[in-house]
C-alpha cells in the first residue's frame, strides 16, 4: 500500500489490508517445477487445517479466491497429480464469505483483458477509497483462455479507548520490546474492553478485546495445537469449562506486545502443476501471491460522546491476583461480531519478527 495508507494505520487501531490474486493459464503439456518458499522469518499458511510452524500467519483472502477457483471458474474440485495435502485442505472451503461482511472485502475472477489492471484499480477505488502498490505493480498481458483471480480484504478497526502505553520489556529471550495495554488501578473504561475467556494460571490463559466496531482480537498464552484450527477449537473448549470471573478485577493488569507486520507470500507449490477443467483442457496456477498488512497497538480516539459507559458494580477483589502478561509465545485471532470462524490468525513466538519496518 502507499505511504498515506500506512500512516493511516498508525491512527487506526488495526489495518488489515490482505491482498491476493492468482493467474490462471492453459497449458498443451505438464511443467514440473515445484518448490515451496517461505520467509526466512516468518510462514503464511494457506489454511485455518495446515500444519503450523514457528511465527506463522494466515488470512481467509486467498481460501476466497480458491473458492471462486473451484466454484466458478472449474466447476469442480481442484486435483494435482500427485494431490497435495494443502489443495485438499483449500477444497474443503473452511472459510467462506458467510465468515465475512461483503463490505470489507472485494473479489472477482475474470478471463485476462487490457483493460483488467485498470477495471481492479478503480473496483478497488471506488469501494475501499484505496490505490495498491502491489496491484499497480503486476505486469498483466491480454493471454488467450487466461484467467485472472483476485481479491483484497480490508479492515479498520479501533478501541473505544486507547490502552495505556507501558514500559518496554522482555519478550521470551527479547529485550526491549514494546507493550501496551493497562496498569493503572483506576481504568475502568479500559477493563470494559476486555473479556477473560478463561485463566489457569499465568502462563495459559486466553482473553478477547473488544473494538468499538464489536470485532473482536483473542489472544492466547501458550497456544496448544499444530492447527489454527486446533488451537481455536481449544481456546473455545477452555472457555466453555471456565468458571471464574470475566472480568478483570481491581489491581489486575494487561501487558499485550504492539505488532507491525507487512508480509508477501509466494506459494509455489501451487504453481505449474497442471490440472483439469475437462478431459481435454489442462491448465496450470502460474502465480500465487498474498499480501498482508496488520498493526496491532493500544491507540485509539476517545470516544465520550459516543457510547454511554453503564454502572458498574464493585467485585470483590480475588485474593490471588491474576497476571495477564503475553510476553511468550501466544496466538491471535480476529473474528467479525456475529461470525464463527476468525478471518485471521497468527502464532507468534518470536515477536521481534514482527516490528514495523519503515517505509522507503
Amino acid at each position: 500500500m502507499k505511504k498515506s495508507i500506512i500512516t493511516l494505520s498508525c491512527i487506526m487501531l488495526i489495518l488489515v489490508i490482505i491482498l491476493v490474486y492468482g493467474i490462471i493459464q492453459k497449458i498443451n503439456g505438464p511443467d514440473d517445477k515445484d518448490s515451496d518458499e517461505e520467509t526466512e522469518s516468518k510462514t503464511t499458511v494457506l489454511t485455518l487445517e495446515d500444519e503450523i510452524k514457528d511465527d506463522t500467519i494466515w488470512s481467509g483472502t486467498f481460501q476466497l479466491i480458491w473458492n471462486d477457483l473451484k466454484n466458478e471458474v472449474t466447476e469442480q474440485d481442484i486435483v494435482f497429480k500427485p494431490q497435495l495435502a494443502v489443495v485438499e485442505n483449500l477444497n474443503k472451503e473452511m472459510f467462506t464469505t458467510d465468515d465475512i461482511s461483503e463490505q470489507y472485502y472485494y473479489k472477482t475472477y475474470k478471463k485476462m483483458t487490457s483493460s483488467l489492471k485498470e477495471q481492479l484499480q478503480e473496483a478497488i477505488k471506488e469501494k475501499f477509497s484505496e490505490t495498491s502498490d502491489a496491484l499497480d505493480k503486476l505486469k498483466l498481458e491480454n493471454y488467450d483462455d487466461t484467467y485472472f483471480l483476485y481479491a483484497m480484504l480490508k479492515k479498520e478497526l479501533k478501541f473505544e479507548t486507547a490502552f495505556e502505553d507501558l514500559e518496554n520489556g522482555k519478550f521470551a529471550d527479547s529485550d526491549d520490546v514494546e507493550y501496551f495495554g493497562i496498569q493503572s488501578e483506576d481504568a475502568q473504561k479500559l477493563k470494559e474492553q476486555v473479556s477473560v475467556l478463561y485463566y489457569n494460571s499465568k502462563d495459559d490463559f486466553a482473553i478477547k478485546l473488544y473494538t468499538k466496531q464489536e470485532d473482536g482480537i483473542i489472544l492466547c498464552k501458550n497456544p496448544e495445537g499444530k492447527t489454527f484450527k486446533e488451537i481455536y477449537e481449544g481456546i473455545q473448549a477452555k472457555q466453555e469449562a471456565y468458571e471464574g470471573s470475566s472480568n478483570l478485577e481491581k489491581g489486575e493488569k494487561l501487558k499485550i506486545p504492539k505488532m507491525f507486520l507487512k508480509e508477501k507470500a509466494e506459494f509455489r507449490q501451487l504453481e505449474n502443476k497442471p490440472f483439469s477443467f475437462s478431459e481435454d483442457e489442462k491448465y496450470i496456477i502460474e502465480k500465487a501471491l498474498q499480501t498482508i498488512e496488520f498493526d496491532l497497538d493500544g491507540e485509539g480516539e476517545n470516544a465520550e460522546s459516543e457510547a454511554e459507559i453503564p454502572e458498574i458494580t464493585e467485585i470483590e477483589v480475588q485474593n490471588e491476583l491474576r497476571d495477564f502478561s503475553l510476553d511468550n509465545t501466544f496466538s491471535i485471532f480476529l473474528i467479525e461480531n456475529g461470525k464463527d470462524k476468525p478471518y485471521f490468525a497468527g502464532k507468534i513466538n518470536d515477536v521481534t519478527k514482527f516490528q514495523k519496518i519503515e517505509e522507503e
